[in-house]
């Protein structure tokens, strides 16, 4: 609005008193103020306002030189072009970045309420501003082995490791159909890491990720770990961190000599499990300590499960913890089995 009110504040200024005729040289700066937010079309009829309230008698601003007059209807006609310009280049923007979420959606589509007979909440923030996907990485299967999630990090974050966490979702997606058991879904995982550093020199090329899996007609889950955070058991107002077997992470070549194990958790009737990302868990107040994950998870124990996930983020920045990395949370509420 910054053009308008000037030409406004200016024009009644100078109607009132010509006292005020010093001010103007103000008209000048309202078409290339226009440019910033208005078309072409509304910058052209802003340029002949200013034009307008120059030869006003009662402005008493009708006196200007050939010269200035003639500055001003050359910086309103090229402000016009400028704006058209600006104009189709937003519009190609747009455009591109509609393109960009769309695309980013489609690696990272947002969670069903419902995956089987488990419910599924999530919350996800890349690092780098303006972008929808980094570095994490996560999803939720429905398959002959029953239900099976991952959640993972990529070295590195930001647009430069999209397309690993593209390879990696795309390995997951399969192994869960086919593999019999989460162990062997983790070698495929880390299969594909190294066939696609195969061909990189000095490639480092490497990412953590938990899998978990919960069968039909069974109360207890399995969780397999490559060196990425244990998940948190919520039980009524207690979290508790999950003991599991750390493996080492995925793409450095350990895991056809040390294969993560898997461990088997029993669950009670309403038991939640928590995952978060190296983002959340490694946060760090003012004074340098990290994020108390599982005694905040106490605390907010009785917010509801589809709930629980903007709960903690919003507790986090509550108390002023810094998130230097992607921050990714998952919560899955497996229903009892039937019978």
């Amino acid at each position: 609005m910054l053009p308008v009110l000037l030409l406004v504040a200016v024009g009644s200024a100078t109607l009132a008193t010509p006292h005020a005729r010093d001010l103007g040289f103000l008209l000048g700066a309202i078409p290339p103020l226009a440019v910033l937010s208005y078309g072409p079309l509304a910058t052209g009829v802003l340029g002949m306002g200013v034009v307008v309230v120059l030869n006003l008698p009662a402005t008493h601003l009708n006196r200007p030189g050939d010269t200035d007059l003639l500055t001003i209807v050359f910086v309103a006609a090229l402000s016009v072009f400028v704006s058209y310009v600006r104009s189709h280049r937003d519009a190609q923007l747009n455009t591109e970045r509609a393109i960009g979420e769309a695309v980013q959606r489609a690696v990272l589509p947002p969670l069903p309420e419902r995956v089987g007979r488990v419910g599924c909440a999530s919350f996800y923030r890349a690092a780098q501003d303006g972008t929808l996907v980094g570095g994490d990485f996560f999803d939720v299967r429905h398959g002959p082995h029953g239900v099976r999630a991952v959640m993972g990090d990529v070295q590195g974050h930001g647009l430069s490791a999209v397309a690993t966490v593209v390879s990696l979702l795309g390995a997951f997606r399969e192994a869960a159909l086919d593999q019999p058991d989460l162990e062997s879904v983790a070698a495929r995982l880390d299969r594909r890491l190294a066939v696609d550093s195969a061909d990189v020199r000095h490639a480092e090329l490497f990412a953590t990720a938990l899998l978990l899996e919960f069968t039909a007609g069974s109360t207890a889950m399995r969780v397999v770990a490559c060196g990425h955070p244990a998940p948190v058991l919520l039980h009524g107002d207690q979290a508790r961190e999950v003991a599991v077997a750390p493996g080492p992470p995925l793409g450095i070549g350990l895991l056809d000599v040390d294969r993560p194990k898997e461990v088997t958790v029993p669950l009670g009737p309403a038991d939640r499990i928590f995952l978060a990302s190296d983002g959340v868990w490694e946060a760090r107040g003012a004074d340098g300590t990290f994020y108390p994950l599982p005694e905040r998870l106490a605390a907010l124990a009785r917010t509801p499960s589809a709930e629980l996930p903007a709960a903690v983020w919003a507790d986090l920045l509550r108390q002023h913890y810094a998130v230097r990395d992607d921050a990714t949370i998952l919560v899955l509420a497996p229903e009892p089995p039937a019978g």
